[in-house]
């Protein structure tokens, strides 16, 4: 009988370790790195708007072209408050072990993960387009 049941818990044992499920790494980055990812190419260049708005701000008066250095800054002003708003939203709905641990999401989480990563690829266009269209408003300045 001791045998029996020794084989029976050796049997046991056998089919409980080789039916769990192995987890798999991910292969890549996962949605949330690649969230981070985008706000971490993004985020240095918060300074050049500040800078660049510093360049614009003693060009900005009522004429034709101070009108264009005024509507610049205020693209860049508002990439600016675009990346600080989605920020703190992305902080209120995500906690650090979501972020950067890479704690599993509830469904309800992964919906809000897939918003903000299209909110994040609009913060990152805002951010690149108003860079470019300061610097080459202000480039033509330098060339006349």
């Amino acid at each position: 009988m001791k045998k029996f049941i020794s084989y029976l818990a050796l049997a046991c044992l056998l089919i409980s370790t080789s039916c769990k499920e192995e987890k798999k790494a991910p292969e890549g980055p996962t949605q949330m790195e690649k969230v981070m990812a985008i706000h971490d190419e993004v985020m240095p260049k918060m300074s050049t708007i500040g800078k660049l708005v510093g360049e614009l701000r003693p060009k900005v008066d009522s004429t034709e072209v101070g009108q264009q250095y005024e509507e610049a800054m205020k693209d860049l002003q508002d990439a600016n408050t675009a990346m600080m708003d989605w920020m703190k939203e992305f902080g209120d709905r995500f906690n650090h072990d979501e972020i950067m641990n890479g704690k599993e999401l509830s469904v309800e989480k992964q919906q809000l993960l897939d918003e903000e990563e299209e909110k994040v690829k609009v913060v990152k266009e805002k951010i690149n387009g108003s860079i470019e269209r300061a610097q080459a408003l202000l480039a033509k300045d330098t060339l006349q």
